[in-house]
């Protein structure tokens, strides 16, 4: 009957009795006094060992109750090799076999160390025995040529294990996991690192030392799946700090750009108000019109109020690009935003301020008489002025520019709208309507009143200005003259090719569109202007419409006269030969 004893080998638990593991440890003894007295290379290859040690006894116990016998020390040492090389007690190997250390089948791994996504490739070629930038190749030619790869190369990601340890690299690689292969795998490692790494060997030792690391070496390796979980994030994770490195690019970008603007503007408006022309150039917002604030500080307020956030934005950008960016200090940030508090509150006086001046809405009347009588003709033409505006057409839309009138300064606007009405009286008049908005009715009347606006009869021809001059500060007052001439039943007028955008909604009988009024003659009736000489083709549809069933021609030959009651036609004709009825 023997002792039996609980031992941890690998990470892996077994009970094993007294004379197997004397014999164990005299091994492992016997090869720890082989390896050299550099502590750096010789616990991580025992370590290696232990755990190689380790699986081989787990394959061969098929029960947590099965004791390790010396039987299976012996067949462990043969797989593992005896180290003829070493000083090795000979209590060990009495009996020394005669055979040679045989080699381990060779295994599927993902290379760890050789890997661009996961290492199955580089794995593969392992296991294959190729090189792997030819496995890379045949896997992409499967992944775009065939649209499998992706999916398989996945799965084989999540099924095969990557090789950890150095009796796994072995096995990868098809080399004997036996105790000088152990050893010059983790010697060449140790190489390796010494020669990518200054003071490599140092680091490697408190690596070995650590809990951590041995922990990670004894644990179990972890699965396909947990590894690709981790992967993606990390991916995911460096996904989203190369954008938000674009975000700080961009914003520093965008901030940079708006701030040079604003500095460029800031001096451009300064010059231009310096030499005089600011206005000219430069599009001031509604609310520096009639403002009780002066010009230059809404102009300090506005720089304030949009360069400021972008300051900000700037140095937000600075800091996600690099975190030794230093913030404001907190007086800093206390003193911009109450600089920009200031100039918000600036601009919302000057904005209400605005708003106060279009509350009401002003009127003036301006009424004269015309020396046009019943069966006269007027002519009408629209007609500017070159000395104001040099525009080659009078008005195509509703225009609005700075003018100066005798070295003053006004607004111009084409904001006029022209109709023809009849009157029972016996002289034509022309009654002009001015609009205008204000803080209150008083000044929005006095605003309509100050409009300037010239018209003159020259032998019977009416010309009408076609633009109206105001003072600057009127600009966004939503000024409008509304010109109405009233005509005597029978008189007859002659609207100018000027006419044709001015007129605004003019009746007639024969539902004439504006656009195709001018360059005609109209006789003023009851019902509205009656056309003399258009064709046909411009007539409204439901005047031609109406028509269609009464016809009335009076030529030199005499009158003709067809009727149409929707079922039945009738013609008359009168001439030298009396009445023919048809």
């Amino acid at each position: 009957m023997n002792k039996t004893i609980n031992i941890n080998l690998g990470g892996i638990f077994f009970h094993i009795d007294e004379l197997a593991y004397q014999k164990l440890k005299l091994y492992l003894d016997a090869i720890r006094r082989s390896l050299s007295d550099d502590p750096q290379g010789r616990d991580e290859i025992l370590n290696d060992i232990e755990h190689r040690i380790g699986e081989l006894l787990s394959e061969r116990v098929k029960d947590e109750r099965q004791v390790v016998n010396e039987n299976d020390i012996d067949e462990i040492t043969k797989i593992m090799g005896k180290p003829e090389d070493y000083l090795v007690d000979e209590e060990i190997f009495e009996d020394e076999p005669t055979y040679r250390p045989r080699k381990s089948n060779k295994k599927l791994f993902r290379d760890g160390d050789d890997k661009f996504l996961g290492g199955v490739c580089s794995g593969l070629a392992h296991y294959i025995g190729m090189e792997a930038i030819w496995m890379r190749i045949i896997w992409l030619v499967l992944a775009f040529g065939f649209g499998v790869g992706f999916l398989v190369y996945f799965l084989l990601w999540i099924l095969i294990p990557v090789a950890e340890t150095t009796a796994e690299k072995l096995q990868m690689k098809g080399e004997p996991v036996n105790i000088s292969n152990i050893e010059k795998k983790i010697r060449e490692e140790f190489q390796d690192v010494s020669s990518k790494v200054k003071e490599g060997v140092n680091q490697a030792t408190e690596k070995v030392k650590s809990s951590e690391f041995k922990k990670n070496v004894e644990s179990k390796a972890k699965s396909g799946f947990n590894e690709i979980v981790d992967t993606i994030g990390k991916i995911i994770v460096a996904i989203f700090n190369i954008f938000g490195k674009f975000i700080g690019a961009l914003l520093i970008f965008i901030a940079a750009s708006t701030l040079i603007g604003l500095i460029i503007g800031a001096f451009s408006i300064g010059s231009f108000e310096i030499l005089g022309f600011g206005n000219d150039y430069v599009n001031y917002p509604p609310f520096f019109f009639d403002s009780v604030i002066p010009s230059w500080l809404l102009i300090l307020f506005t720089f304030i109020a949009i360069g400021i956030p972008f300051v900000v934005l700037f140095m937000l950008g600075l800091k996600i690009l690099s975190s030794n960016v230093k913030s404001f200090s907190t007086t800093t940030k206390l003193s911009l935003l109450g600089i920009w508090i200031i100039s918000l509150l600036g601009l919302g006086f000057a904005g209400i301020n605005f708003a106060t001046q279009t509350a009401f809405e002003g009127v003036h009347w301006q009424t004269e008489e015309l020396t046009i009588v019943e069966n006269d003709t007027l002519k009408i033409k629209m007609v500017g002025d070159e000395n104001l505006s040099n525009r080659s057409e009078l008005r195509r839309r509703y225009d609005v520019e700075t003018v100066y009138d005798n070295d003053v300064q006004k607004l111009y606007s084409t904001r006029i709208n022209l109709d023809i009405k009849a009157t029972d009286k016996l002289n034509a008049f022309v009654k002009i309507r001015k609009e205008s908005e204000g803080k209150n009715r008083l000044n929005a009347n006095n605003d309509a009143e100050a409009i300037e606006y010239q018209f003159n009869l020259n032998d019977k021809n009416l010309l009408l200005n076609g633009y109206f001059l105001s003072n600057m500060k009127n600009r966004f007052k939503d000024q409008l003259i509304n010109i109405d001439v009233y005509l005597p039943i029978n008189s007859v007028i002659y609207l100018d090719h000027s006419t044709r955008t001015y007129l605004d909604d003019v009746d007639n009988i024969q539902n004439v569109h504006d656009r195709d009024m001018p360059k005609h003659f109209y006789k003023m009736t009851e019902d509205g202007l009656e056309c003399l000489d258009c064709d046909e083709s411009i007539f409204g549809d439901d005047y031609k419409k109406n028509n269609e069933h009464f016809k009335l021609n009076i030529d030199n030959n005499g009158v003709e006269l067809k009727i149409n009651d929707g079922e039945n036609d009738a013609e008359v004709n009168i001439n030298q030969n009396g009445v023919i009825i048809k």
